[in-house]
């Protein structure tokens, strides 16, 4: 009991120090070293702190990175909370908070990475009953900094580079590194953490990174950096060969797919990796919560079989499905009926449009109280299916065996007639693009899907005529930081 309590305090020390300081990362004091880090079980408690630390990420920020600013995304029946989002009016100023005590800064990734960074210096000198033991705790350690470096590069762009746990408060600040050099440390990590795992198995729960996870984490940066830093064939092929591997672990799509989202049914199998709310376990409702309809802002007249189904409300209609991705959907496809519902007033004269929320993560229903406590995907098998479609694609491969494989689950027995057929490359990509558009709906996924298949100029109307601004593809770095952190210089343009 006192070794669990002395990790608790350990990691609650961390998180809190992170969140004032910015990169001023926790120095690891005499008293941690002398009696943390000496047996299997405090390199195990620490690396589940980690994955704690990964799950605040994962209740606003990761969502608002990776979707929030993309053609997904539009006003609601509540106040326009996140209109600096959608309509791509971010600046230093207003980005660095959604509300009070809601950071979406980088503190919390690099808290994330000094936490790998503490498992990689100190494991390898703890003594393990089994040398597997220990090189899984390492490949977790090194997939996590990939994918933390992986998601702010994608976001601010270069980076300060840190490899080390800080232990000496006057080697702090840093400047940023290169692009190149950070998606250098990014493949270096995933390289090292797959010669590290054993196998193709899961860990209970998939939640916790795995090799087929990584093959997965592969396969997205080896496709960004070979469309977006030039990496061509080569990188097309090394993401290939990471989504083949793949075809060899435990998952499949499931036949329905509303069923992937059900609460009661987190740990299915076509989830490779996903972030884990419980209720009892965290009070932190996830971003939805802000996607969904409350009773305030329900206009007269909705009818009863909508009522029924969205019941009971809970949290507040900030922002919501935007026009585009509502009319996104054709009849025949049942995606959306599990993604998205529209309300519909009447005042006598006929159903009026009022306004629509996300349904796909609704969260869980306990003693009449929803709470939106659904577990946050970073991957699932229907992103790697069409991920190997858009690998083949970039190769001059056929992708329609993929595509259709989606489509079929989509669209059940009205499949007919709306099969893929494979055309020139660029109309393969916008099919490509919309197909996961369609399916990954609200999964943290169209923003960075429209950067790497460069369209989001094209596609995001906030930013149409604006393709002279390449700075806007980042984010600005928010002034908290630049206050806490001299060295690092802002993205220009902001």
């Amino acid at each position: 009991m006192k070794k669990h309590l002395t990790i608790l305090v350990f990691i609650a020390g961390m998180i809190n120090f992170s969140c004032k300081k910015e990169l001023n990362l926790a120095p690891v004091s005499q008293i941690s070293n002398a009696s943390f880090w000496k047996s299997e079980s405090d390199a195990q408690g620490a690396m589940n702190g980690m994955y704690t630390i990964l799950r605040n990420e994962a209740v606003n920020n990761l969502f608002l990175w990776g979707e929030g600013r993309s053609d997904a995304m539009g006003q609601n029946a509540g106040a326009a909370v996140f209109q600096n989002w959608y309509e791509n009016l971010l600046t230093a100023d207003n980005s660095g908070a959604i509300f009070s005590g809601s950071p979406t800064t980088w503190a919390g990734m690099y808290n994330l990475i000094h936490h790998a960074n503490l498992l990689l210096k100190y494991v390898p000198g703890i003594s393990f009953g089994s040398e597997a033991k220990k090189n899984n705790i390492l490949a977790h350690a090194h997939a996590m900094r990939a994918f933390a470096y992986f998601t702010m590069s994608k976001t601010w762009g270069a980076l300060p580079l840190v490899t080390e746990p800080t232990s000496d408060l006057s080697n702090i600040q840093r400047e940023r590194s290169s692009v190149g050099d950070v998606f250098s440390k990014i493949k270096s990590d995933i390289s090292e953490a797959e010669s590290l795992f054993a196998d193709m198995n899961f860990q209970d729960g998939r939640d916790m990174w795995s090799l087929p996870s990584l093959l997965a984490l592969k396969a997205d940066v080896y496709l960004w950096t070979g469309k977006r830093m030039n990496g061509g064939d080569a990188d097309f092929n090394t993401a290939l060969t990471a989504l083949n591997r793949i075809g060899d672990a435990d998952l499949q799509l499931l036949p329905s797919f509303g069923d992937i989202f059900n609460y009661t049914n987190k740990n299915n199998k076509e989830i490779l990796m996903a972030v884990t709310f419980k209720y009892e376990e965290t009070t932190a409702s996830t971003i939805y919560s802000w996607m969904y309809a409350s009773d305030v802002f329900m206009p007269a007249g909705v009818d009863q079989a909508t009522l029924d189904y969205i019941r009971p409300y809970a949290g507040v209609p900030f922002w919501g499905p935007s026009e585009i991705a509502r009319n996104k959907f054709d009849a025949d496809d049942k995606r959306k009926k599990e993604t998205l519902t529209e309300i519909y007033g009447n005042d006598g004269s006929g159903p009026v449009f009022h306004s629509s929320i996300v349904t796909k993560f609704n969260g869980t229903i306990v003693s009449g109280q929803r709470y939106f406590l659904d577990n946050f995907i970073l991957y699932r098998y229907a992103d790697v299916i069409l991920m190997k479609a858009e690998a083949k694609n970039a190769l001059n491969q056929n992708p329609s065996s993929e595509i259709n494989q989606v489509r079929q689950r989509a669209y059940g027995d009205q499949f007919s007639g709306h099969e893929f057929t494979s055309s020139t490359k660029d109309a393969n990509d916008a099919e490509i693009l919309d197909e996961r558009f369609r399916e990954l709906m609200f999964e943290g996924k169209r923003w960075w899907d429209l950067v790497r298949f460069g369209k989001a100029f094209d596609l995001v109307p906030s930013l149409n005529g604006r393709e002279g601004d390449g700075h806007l593809l980042l984010f600005p770095i928010p002034t908290s930081t630049l206050s806490l952190e001299p060295l690092v210089s802002q993205n220009t343009g902001y």
